[in-house]
């Protein structure tokens, strides 16, 4: 058996699924990245997490069930004297199968030091349930941290969303859908975002570069998988879920950091000129380094501080 039917047919007992089976791709971890890129990239250095006096991080809390399927997220509470702060929602990435909250808590950390509350959902990936699935988790991990705003101290106009990799196109897309009906499912809530952080996310699905990329192996591909199915098959759904298709006058400031490689960021330039037209701000921050460089340092400190000088020009951030 190859290694790709292992990776794909892995089944393991899950302690948050109650007794039910659930399919996980581990195939994309930080250790993973680091054996593959450390070789020819010496300078990246595994994180290691310091907290605060008085700190606080809340674990696995509960914010969606699914009949036995418990959806949880990990809440890195801001370090601040003020009652309220500005949030943001880390959306993990892993080609939309794979990945786990836990990437995140690195970036994490350093940002609630910053005065953040930082919010990482777990969300269905597409070996249990594809397309349009996660997008519902994550609007009702959204809906849920407002609603436990005052306990969380997190002021519920200043939420921002954002990701990496595939999380940062999930991130793009919900922040562009956020005033319409997709992706909310029956629930109701808020799911208002002030400000967009994407890091690595292919925003247009049917840019040129992405389909050379993202649909390179067809049907196998990790969206084609996710969207079920490749482009030839299921254009309009490659699409719907393409950020760049919902850019509107209601979309928030958007910050596009980039590890340098354009496949990664395919569609930006596009989103960028809609966004222009319509008075909002945008940035473009490139490194030249590795795809996942939010995992690493010395990109890691470097991602944290363009996101809050960021946060600081659109949402009015006082750090302290």
């Amino acid at each position: 058996m190859t290694k790709q039917s292992l990776l794909w047919l892995a089944l393991v007992l899950s302690p948050l699924c109650r007794g039910e089976l659930l399919a996980v791709d581990d195939s994309y971890t930080p250790s993973e990245r680091f054996a593959l890129y450390s070789q020819t990239h010496p300078e990246l250095r595994l994180p290691v997490l310091a907290f605060a006096a008085g700190q606080e991080v809340l674990f696995e809390r509960r914010y969606r069930e699914l009949g036995k399927r418990e959806l949880h997220l990990d809440v890195f509470k801001a370090v601040s004297k003020a009652a309220s702060n500005p949030g943001i929602v880390l959306i993990h990435g892993g080609g939309w199968r794979s990945g786990n909250k836990s990437h995140f808590y690195p970036l994490a950390n350093l940002l609630a030091q910053k005065g953040y509350v930082v919010i990482l959902p777990e969300y269905r990936l597409s070996a249990e349930a594809p397309y349009p699935a996660g997008l519902e988790d994550i609007n009702q991990a959204i809906a849920w941290a407002k609603a436990h705003a005052k306990e969380l101290g997190l002021d519920v106009g200043r939420l921002a969303i954002g990701g990496g990799s595939s999380g940062g196109q999930m991130a793009s897309l919900l922040a562009y859908t956020a005033p319409t009906a997709l992706y909310k499912g029956a629930a109701g809530g808020d799911y208002s975002l002030a400000a967009l952080i994407d890091m690595d996310g292919v925003l247009d699905f049917t840019d040129p570069l992405a389909l050379a990329n993202e649909n390179k192996k067809g049907a196998a591909s990790a969206a084609a998988l996710w969207l079920g199915g490749d482009y030839q098959h299921a254009p309009e759904r490659w699409r719907e879920a393409s950020p760049a298709s919902h850019v509107s006058a209601k979309s928030p400031p958007t910050l596009v950091i980039s590890s340098g490689q354009p496949r990664f960021s395919a569609g930006y330039q596009g989103v960028f000129a809609a966004l222009a037209k319509a008075g909002i701000k945008h940035r473009f921050y490139a490194f030249d380094t590795i795809h996942t460089f939010w995992l690493f340092e010395p990109y890691l400190s470097q991602t944290a501080t363009q996101i809050d000088l960021f946060m600081q020009q659109v949402v009015g951030h006082s750090p302290g």
